[in-house]
């Protein structure tokens, strides 16, 4: 009889936890860019746009906003009447991306931002020296840095997962105090693939933006040198 009133006991708690594990925002539905979720949602905008007389569901940011976190998609404004709900891997919804739109004036497409970039980037501000500079460990380039994260307090040197693959990206800092995701090493890769016709002096993150649905939030502008090979601009 003990025996059995265990194992009540036991199916209960495996019950109630397998109950709470949805609310935890980090399951499979949660993480992934599904392609029907982006289309639900490009098929929503383009309906409100098309009724509002090219009005977009999009809330206000300054205009000084990173281009790619610029024009957040605003989803109660299209819920109920143009999408049932908000996708299961969206923010508004307990998920890890920001659902944004790019090309706003020509061919307005929907996007995601992965909102872990961000929590580790803000972590770091966080870390920050008082008068906003964090220590530099080393120059990368003019006008960029690597962080010293021993003296920040670290255990070990940051880097973000790449929203593109396994890869891990290094994170970057500017003169002025701000940091950014390094994302060469994907720009890299594609550099080896396109047939794109293209000259130092050209913004190359298009190469990630047109391959996949996830932007390169928090980044710096990035051209080719005469080896073909992704750095910096940062006169952009």
């Amino acid at each position: 009889m003990k025996n059995f009133k265990l194992i009540a006991v036991v199916i209960m708690l495996m019950v109630f936890l397998a109950g709470c594990g949805y609310k935890s925002g980090y399951e499979p539905e949660n993480l992934l860019p599904y392609e029907d979720q982006l289309l639900a949602v490009q098929n929503a905008v383009d309906s409100f746009q098309q009724d509002s007389g090219g009005l977009l569901p999009i809330k206000t940011r300054d205009m000084e906003t990173d281009q790619y976190i610029k024009y957040p998609i605003d989803f109660s404004k299209i819920i109920p009447l143009k999408l049932g709900k908000a996708p299961a891997n969206s923010y508004e919804a307990g998920g890890i991306y920001q659902y944004v739109l790019m090309d706003v004036e020509e061919n307005p497409t929907v996007k995601l931002v992965d909102l872990r970039i961000a929590d580790t980037l803000r972590d770091i501000n966080h870390r920050k020296s008082i008068n906003g500079f964090g220590p530099i460990a080393e120059t990368i380039a003019e006008g960029v840095y690597k962080l010293d994260y021993e003296k920040m307090g670290y255990d070990s040197e940051l880097s973000v997962q790449s929203p593109y693959s396994d890869t891990q990206l290094p994170i970057v800092a500017t003169g002025d105090g701000e940091v950014y995701v390094d994302y060469s090493i994907e720009l890299n890769r594609l550099l080896q693939k396109t047939e794109e016709k293209i000259k130092p002096g050209d913004d190359i993150r298009f190469l990630l933006t047109d391959n996949f649905a996830i932007v390169p939030a928090y980044s710096l502008p990035y051209t080719v040198n005469e080896k073909n090979e992704p750095v910096i601009m940062l006169n952009k």
